[in-house]
């Protein structure tokens, strides 16, 4: 019963980090990948901007970052700055990192928080390396020894997701995926167990298998027409529909960090690359038109646009089952939260780790998949409760949209979490879920949500030991943005592409 074949349905971003993935944990089994994709089908896309998490993807694969950077025409990402969100003219950057370090086993914030209330107006930004690199426009790999600032941070990359999934497709061929050019017409199913036997081709083939992961995109081919799995709209929450997207030259220097702009009915993000800048416009239709959108986002482009701008229509929410019978879904398939937090490419590596962790035989039994669904379950859930913070945690009334979300009922795990935070800068920890207590840090306290109180245990060292333990670290953390290189002057002695793409090539557009 063990598993001989794996038809994955769908190429992008999702199909090949899926069939690489796979492809690298059983090269050596005897076991056939085949990925059918269609050139007629455009992917969406699902990533231009990375969470950290896709460096240990890439390391798992072998990959060399300086030839991933090339082909990707990728840059460095510290983080990402989001204007406009607590208030009108408030900026703030979410970093890929910790603030400060911890003092006697406790949170850096709650000293900061303790100096607050006694008077003091430093940044909590000013504790934080990868922001002040960020703003400087300066970037280093992080040292070896990550107790000392200037190496105690992440990073990700921002790069082009199309030619990632070209450069994961040569990966995938010489590890021996098999690629079938061909459209999906129907799909046979086993009367005796429900299972997805085989996929009929426009051409008039039909390929079987024991597994079937379904990247199709939102199509759901496999997961949705064939399964009828069902969907659970997330509208309530995250009720932004719709989105248009265009690159443009670059202007001035290569940020190492994303921007989101908050706007009247949604948000903007911009998104720089070595070869063009990536923009969007993600709004809800209800309170701008799509002519409007697209006129909002054009109008504040920093170059001449490259291509056309593309329309995009979606639903937020996930699939009520990600893994149904011998079928799994991957990517758009599986559900879509919108890319405020560029978490999309994270939710296909935690759906590829997972099918991994619990590679089934061929019975697929229910236990591995319910497995599998609590996970990724928890993962999606976890992510929207992130994302809803920053359209809840706002002094923002200018619009319906801000008026909609301050009088909104929250989630009862958004609200639980909410509640210990304001009482005295709690933050609990999950096994599963992506963001970590700093990056709930860095949102609630950019965008002006500021506990009552702190961790008691911050009262045990004295005031003036505690300003000089701080301000140690504010100027450690000064002196190590002082001797990092530009973002730009890096790349290029790092990876900076041989060849870039032509500045006027079509691109499909790509969410954050």
């Amino acid at each position: 019963m063990t598993i001989k074949k794996i038809c994955i349905l769908g190429g992008g971003t999702a199909g090949w980090m899926t069939a690489a993935g796979l492809s690298n944990k059983y090269k050596n089994l005897d076991i056939e990948i085949e990925l059918v994709e269609s050139d007629q089908i455009g992917t969406v896309g699902v990533g231009e901007a990375t969470l950290p998490h896709i460096r240990f993807f890439n390391n798992a694969l072998g990959i060399d970052e300086r030839e991933f950077m090339r082909e990707t025409c990728a840059t460095f990402k510290l983080g990402i700055e989001f204007c406009d969100w607590g208030r009108l003219g408030d900026s703030y950057i979410h970093p890929f990192g910790d603030y400060g370090e911890p003092i006697n086993g406790v949170d850096f914030h709650h000293f900061w928080l303790r100096l607050l209330q006694n008077g003091h107006k430093n940044r909590l930004d000013d504790y934080s390396y990868p922001i002040l690199a960020a703003e400087a426009g300066k970037f280093q790999h992080p040292g070896q020894d990550t107790s000392v600032i200037g190496s105690n941070f992440g990073y990700a990359y921002q790069f082009d997701s199309s030619l990632y999934a070209k450069f994961l497709r040569k990966y995938c061929e010489k590890n021996g995926v098999i690629r079938t050019e061909g459209k999906a017409i129907d799909t046979i199913i086993a009367p005796e167990t429900g299972f997805v036997k085989s996929v009929t081709l426009e051409n008039g083939g039909d390929i079987e298998a024991d597994l079937f992961i379904d990247c199709s995109g939102f199509r759901g081919v496999l997961i949705e027409q064939a399964l009828k799995t069902g969907y659970d709209d997330w509208s309530e929450w995250l009720p932004c529909n719709r989105a248009v997207a265009v690159p443009c030259e670059a202007s001035g220097p290569g940020l190492p960090y994303t921007r989101a702009t908050a706007r009247e009915a949604g948000w903007q993000w911009r998104i720089p690359l070595q070869h063009r800048t990536g923009n969007g416009h993600v709004y809800w239709n209800e309170y701008i038109s799509d002519d409007e959108a697209a006129h909002q986002l054009t109008s504040t482009l920093e170059g001449p646009i490259l291509a056309d701008v593309k329309q995009l229509y979606f639903k937020t929410g996930k699939r009520r089952k990600l893994w149904n019978k011998n079928v799994v879904a991957i990517g758009l398939s599986g559900g879509f939260l919108e890319p405020l937090e560029s978490t999309s490419i994270h939710l296909i590596q935690e759906g590829i780790t997972a099918l991994i962790e619990l590679f089934p035989d061929a019975r697929c039994a229910v236990s591995d998949a319910d497995e599998y669904n609590r996970r990724m379950d928890l993962n999606f859930d976890r992510v929207r409760d992130f994302l809803l913070l920053h359209y809840t945690a706002t002094q923002r009334d200018d619009s319906e949209m801000w008026r909609y979300f301050r009088n909104m009922t929250l989630p009862e795990s958004l609200i639980e979490k909410l509640e210990a935070w304001k009482a005295r800068g709690y933050l609990p920890r999950y096994e599963q879920g992506v963001f970590l207590p700093p990056s709930w840090v860095a949102v609630m306290t950019g965008q002006n949500l500021i506990p009552n109180g702190f961790d008691v245990r911050a009262n045990a060292m004295p005031l003036d030991d505690v300003l000089a333990r701080t301000d140690h670290i504010k100027r450690a953390s000064q002196d190590a943005v002082k001797q990092s290189a530009s973002h730009d002057d890096y790349i290029k002695t790092f990876g900076a592409a041989t060849s870039i793409m032509p500045l006027t090539a079509p691109t499909t557009p790509q969410f954050s």
